[in-house]
């Protein structure tokens, strides 16, 4: 059980290292989690917000495995290689920019209720 938690954690640790996507994400992620615990969101909000980062997270590895299998058995050069891979980045594209409109949703209301705190202090 731990050699198999060690194996994905150095995964996980690799995706870091390389693709600079899923080190922006992971700092999304953080600031996401930042707000969540400094607002008093209802359960729900924090679970989908929890949910949708978790599914950002594991399609950009998803892409970045996929990418990396493509380019081993095709060449870069190949329009199917390079189909696959603008496809996978596309979802990605896709599960992010619905995950910062719901985050925006969710959060939205907060930060504007402290933004307008501060400006009165101001």
């Amino acid at each position: 059980m731990l050699k198999r938690l060690r194996y994905a954690f150095r995964g996980l640790m690799h995706v870091f290292r390389t693709e600079p996507s899923f080190r922006w994400q992971i700092l999304a992620a953080f600031l996401v989690l930042v707000l969540m615990n400094a607002y008093a969101l209802a359960n729900w909000e924090r679970i989908i917000l929890l949910l949708l980062i978790g599914s950002v997270l594991v399609l950009e590895v998803i892409n970045s495995v996929l990418e990396r299998l493509v380019d081993s058995f095709k060449p870069r050069v190949h329009p199917v290689v390079a189909e696959v891979k603008d496809m996978m980045a596309g979802a990605v594209l896709v599960s992010s920019l619905t995950s910062a409109i719901v985050g925006f949703m969710i959060l939205w209301p907060f930060v504007r209720v402290t933004l307008l705190e501060l400006l009165a202090v101001l």
